[in-house]
């Protein structure tokens, strides 16, 4: 890769020599036709092609005609940084002057892709550059979670959130005088606030693929808010730590309207539970946080709108809210329907929920898990206090086997319930 004009005459200079070394052997090659001449004028065109190839590249950069990447993998931040200088118009030396150190040292750690450099000094030429960095950790191994992470508010790249959808579900507007980088940046801070980009709200996501973490984080921005505006209208109560009303969430279940009533109950004792659709990008199902004042948030996109999956990612996030949210950690918890997750935290939620909708001492009496008919798994739901969806849900896992029972799931029946009746 070209770093410098010096390296660009250089480079320009090699290139004009192997064009008149072409042109020779081309014309030894017309007159010869020997496969070696042939050979010899297919590697010339090669190293011209590569040649120019890098020119282009950085004449581009320079001209700020071509970005350098926003995703990348931590091995190419040395190659990220020398791009982001050429691109702002700065010098090895423009950027030696800057940092502190002398311009024979920014060449060697270019030319050798940052290798001797330290953490610190990466940090520091980045921050320089303004090269924010953002993105899951995770491993070659198999994953169920990622770990999302900004150290502050001013890595957040505004113009890479979803603006085009955001606009048009009525998030936020812009204009000429307010740009949409800008709107949305607004529109994050005040909706769930600045400190919910930094590290002090990381977010942890369940999840068979990395998502989009700018989806995520304009989401969740807006569950926040729409939690905001419930939690300052005096609409839910203020929230302690306690859980023996569990059981009593679980028997609204077989009311008519189950879920609504659930959202009603969480506001009385303190959780605000609110509904938003997923952005593209992420495959959420459900989220739980603490929102700035103090009471925890649950959030649902309800993109599987059936009841048995309603219950079951409610009590899922009811438990992160009772087990997670206040050990310290500093998690925000992002859930997608997942397959069988070995993390730890996310193995106590499906516990918990399973526990919670129905208690193992229960589940063991129940005939329906030998006779699936539909006449068993009502009459258990009844003698559990449960809606039939819940027990149907539970079989349906337990088999694997999500082809039976779909008459008891109560398909399409809950999304109508909050998009009908508001937050």
């Amino acid at each position: 890769m070209i770093q410098s004009e010096r390296q660009l005459g250089v480079a320009s200079s090699q290139l004009r020599k192997l064009g008149e070394a072409h042109v020779a052997v081309e014309t030894k090659l017309e007159a010869q036709h020997s496969w070696i001449v042939e050979l010899e004028a297919n590697a010339l065109k090669s190293q011209i092609s590569e040649i120019t190839a890098e020119i282009n590249e950085y004449n581009m950069l320079k001209s700020g005609e071509l970005g350098f990447a926003e995703q990348y993998a931590l091995a190419d931040l040395p190659t990220v940084l020398v791009k982001a200088r050429i691109a702002r118009g700065i010098s090895q030396t423009d950027l030696a002057n800057a940092i502190g150190i002398k311009p024979q040292q920014i060449q060697r750690y270019e030319a050798t892709a940052y290798m001797g450099a330290s953490l610190s000094r990466l940090i520091e030429v980045s921050e320089f550059l303004e090269v924010r960095i953002s993105g899951s950790f995770s491993t070659d191994v198999k994953q169920t979670s990622s770990l999302f992470s900004w150290g502050r508010l001013e890595d957040v790249s505004w113009e890479r959130f979803p603006i085009k959808e955001m606009t048009k579900r009525g998030w936020f507007e812009f204009d000429d005088q307010v740009g949409p980088e800008v709107a949305a940046q607004t529109f994050f801070e005040r909706s769930a606030g600045k400190q919910f980009a930094t590290a002090l709200h990381r977010k942890k996501v369940r999840s068979g693929s990395v998502p989009n973490e700018y989806s995520l984080l304009a989401w969740q921005a807006r569950i926040l808010g729409l939690a905001r505006e419930k939690i300052s209208a005096g609409k839910v109560a203020e929230f302690a730590w306690d859980d023996s009303w569990l059981r009593r969430l679980v028997e609204l279940s077989s009311r008519e309207k189950g879920p609504l009533a659930a959202r009603d109950f969480l506001a009385e004792k303190g959780i605000a539970l609110v509904f938003e659709r997923h952005l593209q990008g992420t495959h959420l199902d459900g989220a739980a946080m603490l929102s700035e004042l103090g009471n925890p948030v649950i959030g649902l996109t309800l993109r599987f709108d059936r009841l048995d999956n309603f219950w079951f990612v409610l009590f899922h996030e009811l438990a992160h809210v009772f087990l997670h949210l206040s050990d310290g950690l500093h998690f925000d918890f992002f859930d997608e329907d997942a397959s069988k997750s070995t993390d730890e935290l996310e193995v106590q939620a499906d516990a918990f929920a399973l526990e919670a909708l129905i208690p193992q001492e229960g589940w063991e009496k129940c005939l329906s898990r030998f006779s699936t008919s539909k006449e068993a798994v009502v009459l258990d739901a009844e003698n559990l206090g449960v809606h039939p969806s819940i027990v149907a849900g539970r079989i349906r896992k337990e088999r694997s086997d999500y082809t039976i029972l779909n008459d008891l799931m109560g398909q399409n029946e809950v999304r109508s319930m909050f998009e009908g009746n508001g937050q």
